[in-house]
């Protein structure tokens, strides 16, 4: 009996391993924040909807905020410990004392361009008149600035930069006349222009290097998370990969996240318009020189800007990791 009892024992035990190592190892949770609904966003909503985040063991609950500066709040606030956010978001913040940083690029460079409601065609027209951004402090405010000062205007005397919210925010605000222009980018563009409305400045065209939408955390959460980082990192340049490489995917992810009623061209037209090593490189390192940029300008409306070195708002630790053991070079070799 006893040595019955030794077998059914064994037999239990054994079937009791075999069940828990065919279960997946348990996720680590991350709410991760975003700050627009534009192509930018991409590298997080393929990386969930793709499951890239769950198989670099990271379970991540995607949040939308209005804006990079509410989307920074979140982050010093501890509400995400990760979050998509724009350069000047991101500067601002630590130029106020926080700790935040860029660990991968995003996109460093900007397809924006400055839109007209119906019947605003030339600069002269915007005298006077209001252009939309995200939120004071963000990078549409940025934007809005440079192009402003292009097109031979000045901001807030001229025009005057009022706060709406998220690109299909600003540009309904365009296009139903709420304000006189607002500053978008693709998808929305691409549909201000099917809508007839005119393009009063292109910042595409104006060759900047911006450090724009890139992943960010603080360095507080590196010290205390590295090892979730590392697999955040991971996960974004997969994603990366996959935008590069994965037609489908990546206009399936853009269409969900859009919403209803943008049509498959332009879903398509908007990822091919990110697909260039300025814009979306493949290896994605926080762009130093785009960090310069976006110190210059807003160091002329705060001096402790001037003072500031690129090098204080970048952790390049894990994206360098990938890199150096030729993980990011092996992601685009042809198999």
């Amino acid at each position: 009996m006893k040595f019955r009892s030794f077998i059914v024992t064994s037999v239990i035990l054994a079937l009791l391993f075999l069940l828990s190592s065919s279960l997946p190892a348990q996720l680590t949770r991350v709410n991760v924040g975003y700050s627009a609904i534009s192509a930018d966003q991409l590298p997080g909503w393929v990386a969930k909807d793709a499951g890239i985040f769950e198989r670099n063991g990271l379970n991540v609950d995607l949040i939308f905020f209005t804006g990079g500066s509410t989307a920074i709040l979140a982050l010093v606030s501890g509400d995400v410990p990760i979050t998509q956010v724009s350069g000047p978001g991101l500067v601002n913040s630590v130029m106020a004392g926080s700790d935040a940083v860029f660990v991968a690029a995003g996109i460093t460079s900007l397809n924006y361009v400055l839109m007209g409601r119906p019947g605003v065609k030339t600069t002269e027209q915007l005298k006077g008149g209001t252009v939309a951004i995200s939120r004071f402090g963000s990078a549409t405010d940025s934007i809005a600035r440079f192009a402003l000062k292009k097109i031979g205007l000045t901001p807030g005397k001229d025009v005057t930069i009022v706060q709406v919210g998220s690109g299909p925010d600003r540009f309904n605000a365009a296009l139903t006349g709420k304000v006189t222009a607002a500053v978008i980018n693709p998808p929305s563009s691409f549909m201000g222009e099917r809508k007839g409305l005119a393009v009063l400045a292109d910042v595409a065209k104006m060759g900047l290097v911006f450090q724009h939408t890139g992943a960010a955390t603080t360095r507080r959460f590196i010290k205390e998370h590295p090892d979730t980082v590392r697999r955040y990192v991971k996960a974004h340049v997969e994603a990366v990969h996959r935008i590069w490489t994965d037609k489908e995917a990546t206009v399936k992810a853009l269409g969900k996240y859009m919403g209803r009623g943008v049509e498959r061209d332009i879903l398509e037209r908007s990822r091919e318009d990110i697909l260039t090593e300025a814009l979306l490189p493949k290896k994605q390192f926080p762009s130093l020189e785009g960090l310069k940029t976006v110190l210059e300008d807003i160091g002329e409306r705060d001096p402790r800007a001037k003072a500031a070195k690129p090098e204080q708002f970048v952790d390049f630790t894990f994206i360098r990791e990938l890199d150096q053991s030729g993980y990011l070079d092996s992601l685009y070799k042809k198999k």
